[in-house]
Order: C-alpha cells, then sequence, then structure tokens
C-alpha cells in the first residue's frame, strides 16, 4: 500500500521547519500555505458508455484556466520522418513532429477557422525546452515528455522508436505535454515556451541565451546535500518517499498488464483455430454447413479483434507512464529543496563560526584547539594593531554573512512556500487523472467482454439454425 504524504496543509501548520537565522544557526521556517484554486490538466471521461468506450481512444482534455489556452488553441497534428546529418556529420533518420496554433476564436455558423500557425519540432527541441523550464523552474512539477524509446512493450508490440504506432503515441504524449504547460498557471506565461510555439528559427538561440545551463545544478552536489542536510523539511522527506513507492507501483501495474496483453493476445488468435475447422466441417456437411461457416466467420472477426483492443490498451498504459515518468519531476523538486537546505545550513555554521572567532579575539581565550592558538603560544601574542585589524575584519564578514544567511533564509522560505502550492495543484491533477484513466480502461474490459460474450452468442444461433 503506498503512503499518502498529501495531508491537509491545517494538521502540519504549525510545525517548524529548522533553517538558520541566528548565530547558532537555529531558526524556523514557517510553512507554505497553500490555497490555490488553478485550473487544472485532466484526463478521461467518465461519462461514456460501453458502447462509446469500443473506438474510444482518450486524449488528454486540459481545463481552459490560463491565458494562454484562452488565447490560443495548440496541437501537435503530425509526424514526418526525415533523413540528415547529425552532429558527428553521419546520416540518420529522425522525426520531426508539426505544432498547429491558431487564435482560441468562436467560429461563426457557416464560417471556417482561422488558418494554423505550423512549425516543425525535432524531440531533442522538446528535451531543451523542458531542460530550461526544469532549472528555470525548480520549485514547479514540470510535466514529463513522453518515453523516447518503448519500455514495458509486451511481445507483439515494436519497441522501434521509428515504428509508425509508436511515432503517433508519442505525437499525442507531446501534445499532452505542450497542453500541460500551456493549462499551468506560472509556465504557460513563460516567454521562451511562448516563441518555441511560434518560432521556428532562432528559437534555439533564444533559450541559450538565457544562460540557464549554468544555474543547472550537478547531481553529485545535490546527492551530497541529500546525504549531509542536519534539518531535513519532514514534508518533502514524505514526498520523496512517496513518489518512490508510486513510481514503483506503476511499474508493476506496467508489467502485469504487459504479461496480460501477452496472454490475451495468444487467447484471441488461437480462436482463429475454431474458425479454421468450422469452415473445414462445413465441406463435408450438407444441412449443417451454413450454421458451421457463419459460426467460423464469428470466430474469425473475434481473433482478428484483439490488434485494435490492444492498441487501444496502450493509450490507457501511456497515461500511466506519464505519471511514472512524473515521479521523477517530484524528486527533482525535493533534491532542489535538499539543496537550499543544505547552502542554508551550511550559511549558518559559517556564521556561528565567525563569531565565535570574534568572541575569542575580544576575551582572548579559545574555547577549542585551534592552529593560530597554537601559533600564539609559541611565537607570543600579537599586537594591538593587530587585533583590531583582524577584528574589524571579521565584524565585516559577520555582517555580510548576516546579510547572505537572511537571503538564503527568505529563498528558503519563497522556496517552500512556492513548491507547496504547486505540490497542491498536481495532487488535485493526479487524483482526477488516475481516477478517470482507470475507470476508462474497466469500461474498456467490460467492453471486451461483451464483445466476447456477443461472438459466442451469435456462434449459439448459428447452431441453433443448423
Amino acid at each position: 500500500m503506498v503512503t499518502p504524504w498529501f495531508q491537509p496543509l491545517g494538521a502540519c501548520a504549525d510545525e517548524s521547519i529548522r533553517c538558520a537565522s541566528s548565530a547558532d544557526g537555529n531558526s524556523q521556517m514557517m510553512m507554505a500555505d497553500s490555497g490555490s484554486n488553478e485550473e487544472v490538466a485532466v484526463i478521461g471521461n467518465t461519462d461514456i458508455t460501453s458502447t462509446e468506450s469500443e473506438n474510444n481512444i482518450i486524449n488528454t482534455m486540459v481545463e481552459r484556466g490560463t491565458a494562454l489556452l484562452r488565447k490560443m488553441e495548440i496541437n501537435v497534428a503530425e509526424a514526418e520522418k526525415r533523413m540528415g546529418k547529425n552532429t558527428v556529420n553521419m546520416q540518420e533518420t529522425y522525426t520531426v513532429y508539426l505544432i498547429e496554433t491558431r487564435p482560441a476564436e468562436a467560429v461563426p455558423d457557416g464560417g471556417t477557422p482561422a488558418t494554423p500557425d505550423t512549425l516543425w519540432r525535432r524531440y531533442s527541441e522538446f528535451e531543451l525546452l523542458r531542460t530550461y523550464l526544469l532549472v528555470t523552474y525548480p520549485y514547479i512539477i514540470i510535466p514529463p515528455l513522453p518515453e523516447k524509446r518503448a519500455e514495458f512493450v509486451w511481445h507483439k508490440l515494436s519497441a522501434d522508436n521509428l515504428d509508425p504506432d509508436f511515432v503517433e503515441r508519442r505525437r499525442v504524449g507531446l501534445e499532452n505535454f505542450l497542453l500541460r504547460v500551456a493549462s499551468h498557471p506560472v509556465l504557460s506565461n513563460d516567454k521562451i515556451f511562448f516563441l518555441f510555439l511560434t518560432e521556428e528559427k532562432g528559437w534555439r538561440e533564444a533559450v541559450l541565451e538565457t544562460g540557464f545551463q549554468d544555474k543547472v545544478d550537478s547531481r553529485l552536489k545535490s546527492l551530497s546535500a541529500s546525504f549531509r542536510v542536519k534539518n531535513p523539511d519532514k514534508r518533502f522527506t514524505a514526498l520523496k518517499h512517496y513518489s518512490d513507492e508510486l513510481n514503483t507501483v506503476i511499474s508493476q501495474l506496467l508489467r502485469v498488464r504487459a504479461r496480460v496483453a501477452d496472454r490475451l493476445y495468444g487467447v484471441y488468435k488461437v480462436h482463429g483455430n475454431y474458425g479454421r475447422v468450422f469452415s473445414e466441417w462445413s465441406a463435408i456437411e450438407k444441412e449443417m454447413g451454413d450454421g458451421l461457416q457463419s459460426a467460423g466467420h464469428h470466430m474469425d472477426t473475434y481473433a482478428a479483434s484483439i490488434d485494435d483492443i490492444l492498441e487501444e490498451e496502450e493509450h490507457y498504459a501511456d497515461q500511466l507512464k506519464e505519471y511514472l515518468f512524473y515521479t521523477e519531476a517530484v524528486r527533482s523538486v525535493c533534491r532542489k529543496h535538499e539543496l537550499i537546505q543544505y547552502e542554508l545550513e551550511i550559511a549558518a555554521q559559517d556564521l556561528a563560526y565567525k563569531k565565535q572567532q570574534k568572541e575569542e579575539l575580544v576575551t582572548g581565550t579559545v574555547r577549542v584547539f585551534s592552529l593560530k592558538g597554537m601559533t600564539s603560544k609559541l611565537f607570543g601574542q600579537e599586537s594591538q594593531e593587530q587585533r583590531e585589524s583582524r577584528l574589524a575584519a571579521l565584524e565585516q564578514s559577520i555582517q555580510e554573512g548576516e546579510e547572505s544567511l537572511k537571503e538564503k533564509n527568505t529563498e528558503s522560505q519563497e522556496f517552500v512556500r512556492t513548491a507547496w502550492e504547486d505540490i497542491e495543484r498536481f495532487k488535485e491533477q493526479k487524483d482526477k487523472d488516475l481516477r478517470e484513466a482507470l475507470i476508462s480502461y474497466a469500461i474498456m474490459q467490460i467492453s471486451m467482454c461483451k464483445k466476447g460474450i456477443q461472438v459466442w452468442s451469435n456462434a449459439k444461433e448459428c447452431f441453433n439454425k443448423m
């Protein structure tokens, strides 16, 4: 069972989060209170019948709660294979995706929609955009991209990233990514994101000119902070633990689904043998021949239907995969908080050490062993002028340290406040999406079973007429 980490904010609003705001490093950080009511992206539709779900491939539906989506319609219309040379001047085959944008204006009766603006983007450009968003907005759970190569596939499904079915699912996933970003109350206002949608040439240069690459935290630095931080925020620790468990649960669910798909494919296809046998049998019968032949046709149709069924299932699997990849985005926010907290604690320790040095210099007592204390005993005490110079330098350093500590404390508090607002928004989105995706998947399974019942009912009628 996955341990819930999204507890009501009121239940822990009085909890003190240790930071550093004084010389000895003791401080408090007020918990961020989030009351965000922003619109969120929603997947699926529970108001569909089993019949309607037969040919229903769930697409992401995004609430138009942001200024960008009220002004602009966004879709990834198609994918196209191209040939070209890569960075090492070797020929390669790659896929580009056509992004269409048009004004979101009501079309009058009898009128025609405005012609969309179009541009082509490679998957690598989507990756660059997401990396920019990760670095620029470290307190936001950035929507994930669809997988670059197929994972959790059943044996009849191609793992080739140029396979047409895989490319089509990735096209849907990339459109979903753009709509997720465009529906976010903060990300939708980003200038670089808007240029990504509207400027084919010069966009890459524009994003690199932001200097975001200089702000990327190294993995080693983040890993060090996670092990060395002394007073971690319990909420972010619980959030990180939850994301690890959610990753495990969804991975297991996808593996089970792939195994079931393998078995189901075999069961359906072997029904084709019924069709073959009934057809052969009908050839040697006179009165029973027509009934057997008709029953065989029903079995052939049943056996062939599994291909469409499992293709539809892949879209539900992709919705689960999105949240599998979301777990890494959640962990990214947690790692950033650990890094900020660690830097805050280091600043507090440094300030406390400088104040201790000042106290020792003023009183002439050394509380702990130090090289300078041993040097004084060996070579004599420093002059009054030297002491005053050192004292002035320490006071200046202490003042700078206090200002730096105040800035880091403010940064930490602001990060917690904004991050927790987005976490609450993400919780609402996650609960709706996964609930509706699972309901839609169940409806599809019910429809599939009803088809099986109908096939055998038809076969029974054929046998009755013999």
